[in-house]
């Protein structure tokens, strides 16, 4: 599996960071060539199911991901979401991690991902993971800026 972290200071509270980034269909607008379509009734928790399809017509692949921790920031408690990653083609697992900044500025991000991409040899992971980390980190930077 390709592991990589994103770590990002931002001047939006916890509630505002942990609203941005748990809006799935939100994250359509940031990742390249990929469309998000949430496939359970809201509101968003454990149980919640979307899809996201990457790619062009018949070269695209579909990455389902389940929500399976779902535990929104409250009162100087960091919040944390954590999906598995349930497709063909793409498998792992991706955490979220909010938390109140420094002396309460703002807030503290980090985003884990462990993929895997089907039929692609583990000699490759650290190219995935360099891919994973430049590709989200990006989409935390639209996601962030409001």
């Amino acid at each position: 599996m390709a592991l990589f972290r994103i770590d990002r200071r931002t001047e939006a509270g916890p509630a505002e960071v942990w609203r941005r980034l748990t809006d799935w269909t939100r994250h359509s607008g940031s990742v390249p060539l990929t469309r998000i379509t949430v496939t359970t009734p809201p509101p968003t928790g454990v149980g919640t199911v979307f899809v996201a399809r990457t790619g062009i017509g018949r070269l695209a692949f579909e990455d389902p991901m389940e929500v399976v921790v779902w535990e929104p920031p409250g009162r100087g408690r960091p919040g944390r979401c954590r999906m598995e990653k349930r497709g063909r083609v793409v498998t792992g697992w991706a955490e979220i991690e909010v938390r109140p900044g420094p002396e309460g500025a703002g807030a503290l991000l980090v985003w884990r991902e462990d993929l895997r991409v089907w039929r692609l040899p583990r000699a490759l992971d650290p190219v995935v993971s360099r891919a994973g980390r430049f590709v989200f980190g990006r989409a935390l930077t639209v996601l962030l800026g409001g």
